[in-house]
């Protein structure tokens, strides 16, 4: 009987190990594809392993576990250099995709269900969508061409670094991630079994303009 028992034990703890090594192969490709599309990317923190915490940082009840660089140099060292990507995720192989935003894209963030709404009514309209992607199951991520620092950015909610809230709860509408911020790339894992996933892959779409889509995710979250 203990044979056995230890047999699947063994057995389990292979499988979880198999499962560990094929996420941290996904994540290191997924970095590179993003580079081979010009979006540079940055480690992230992930969700702890020690049973303690939500997320890897040192933070005492991180306000966004696993979903957050890993420095504060960021924005400087973000990069599309496959070699220095490479060495990164060789380092820290759970590391998640941090994507800064406002140099090749924008990023309007919306609830989820807000997301579904909208992406159901672009397509019944015809009009263009782009890469969409969904953190866990509170948010749609909507990639649109980047506007850079557009002057009318301020009826917005840009997610600066200085003006971020500390949770989700701060803002629950809409977001506008443009200069300065960034969002969590698939295949990044979060804290309780949640993990951010591509609903429509970026791969061979091209990045649609903001303004109609804008329009229509004002109009939903409302």
């Amino acid at each position: 009987m203990l044979d056995v028992t230890a047999k699947r034990t063994n057995r389990s703890a292979g499988r979880r190990k198999t499962g560990e090594s094929a996420r941290r192969e996904r994540m290191a490709a997924a970095v590179q594809e993003y580079a081979a599309l010009g979006w540079p990317c940055y480690p992230g923190e992930h969700p702890a392993t020690d049973g303690m915490r939500a997320c890897s940082c040192d933070r005492i009840g991180c306000p966004s576990p696993a979903a957050h660089p890993r420095s504060q140099v960021w924005q400087r060292q973000a990069t599309v250099d496959a070699d220095a990507l490479g060495r990164w995720w060789a380092g820290d192989p759970e590391a998640n995709i941090v994507l800064p935003t406002g140099r090749v894209f924008d990023v309007f963030d919306v609830p989820a269900g807000v997301g579904r709404a909208a992406l159901e009514r672009m397509e019944r309209e015809g009009v263009q969508v782009g890469p969409v992607a969904a953190h866990g199951d509170e948010r749609y991520l909507f990639f649109v061409a980047t506007r850079g620092a557009p002057v009318d950015e301020d009826e917005w909610w840009s997610c600066h670094l200085d003006t971020v809230p500390e949770t989700i709860a701060d803002n629950p509408g809409m977001r506008w991630h443009c200069r300065d911020s960034y969002v969590i790339a698939p295949p990044s894992v979060l804290p309780f079994d949640r993990a951010v996933t591509w609903v429509r892959e970026p791969y061979g779409v091209p990045l649609p303009d903001p303004v109609r889509l804008l329009e229509i995710l004002a109009d939903d979250a409302e």
